[in-house]
């Protein structure tokens, strides 16, 4: 806890004498993180293919764009695949016939086809890579090709992209196996949890679904138990099984997050467990200082969430 300064004493006192500080402190840290994963990538020759797994609102997607663009400046041609475009159809998914489909397994992807594509571009063969059309829940008639070179990477994304019904189908000498998610908790001076890891990341969700889906909260709590329900079932058993882990919290999202998301929760109409969840967070958020979210770069790992 030491090391990353993790508590609200340390994150008020510098968000009020110097946000920019605060900001810029949060910045270097992971581009230290996504300098040493590079690192990594560029020692070894045989690692091509890089699995990033994480939690909803961990930062993946703008990692995996991080990481293919240093490996870029680093002379690596560099690839992104998204698990998401290997969902079977709609009508396939398990359970969809019962009328209770399981959108978070593992088995609502086409793993056949996942094995078949990355062993064929580790072979160096021209490969046809598919995309999804989640409006009409079907595979889209468009394809593109990748040739993977000898000194090129791919960078794999998603929830199930530890799980080892698919990676154990691909050379393990030949990936890296990455694990990201928000995995600090914010303290008081007592070392009281004021914000713990699944906090953080709900309030990243909820901003974003309400910045770029124009989403509710109402509809955020809604979906975040299946989410969780899917992470504890899909992704947590898997996570020890990564070569590297990736911490991406920024200590300067409570206060970056702060206005906005008060202003949401304030405002939500949530009753039972989600209304004293709600109450809960509230009351965490009030105890920070706030920053003006045009202090962050757009270069952030945050504007994946801030917009």
């Amino acid at each position: 806890m030491s090391n990353l300064h993790n508590t609200i004493e340390y994150i008020n006192s510098l968000s009020q004498s110097d946000p920019r500080e605060l900001i810029d402190r949060s910045e270097q840290r992971f581009k230290n993180i996504i300098r040493d994963v590079s690192d990594k990538v560029e020692n070894d020759s045989g690692l091509q293919i890089v699995m990033l797994a994480g939690p909803s609102a961990s930062g993946k997607t703008t990692t995996a764009q991080k990481l293919a663009e240093e490996f870029t400046r680093r002379g690596m041609k560099t690839y992104r695949v998204s698990l998401d475009d290997f969902y079977l159809d709609r009508t396939d998914i398990p359970g969809y016939s019962e009328g209770n489909p399981d959108y978070e397994t593992v088995f609502a992807l086409d793993l056949p086809l996942i094995e078949k594509c990355l062993n064929s571009l580790l072979r160096g063969e021209t490969t046809v890579m598919p995309t999804f059309d989640f409006v009409s829940g079907k595979r889209k008639d468009e394809s593109y090709e990748i040739t993977l070179g000898k000194s090129d990477a791919i960078v794999v994304e998603g929830l199930h992209a530890l799980n080892p019904i698919i990676t154990d189908k691909l050379p393990h000498e030949r990936i890296l196996k990455i694990y990201i998610s928000v995995s600090s908790r914010i303290y008081d001076e007592n070392n009281k949890i004021i914000l713990n890891k699944r906090n953080m990341r709900f309030i990243r969700r909820m901003v974003r679904d309400y910045n770029f889906r124009g989403s509710s909260v109402e509809n955020t709590y809604e979906l975040w138990d299946n989410v969780r329900s899917g992470e504890d079932k899909y992704l947590f058993p898997y996570s020890g099984l990564a070569d590297m882990r990736i911490n991406s919290v920024h200590l300067s999202e409570p206060c970056l997050f702060k206005d906005t998301a008060l202003s949401l929760l304030r405002d939500a109409d949530l009753d039972g467990e989600r209304a004293k969840d709600a109450a809960r967070l509230i009351r965490a958020l009030e105890k920070f200082n706030s920053i003006s979210t045009e202090m962050v770069p757009e270069t952030s790992l945050l504007r994946e969430f801030l917009g």
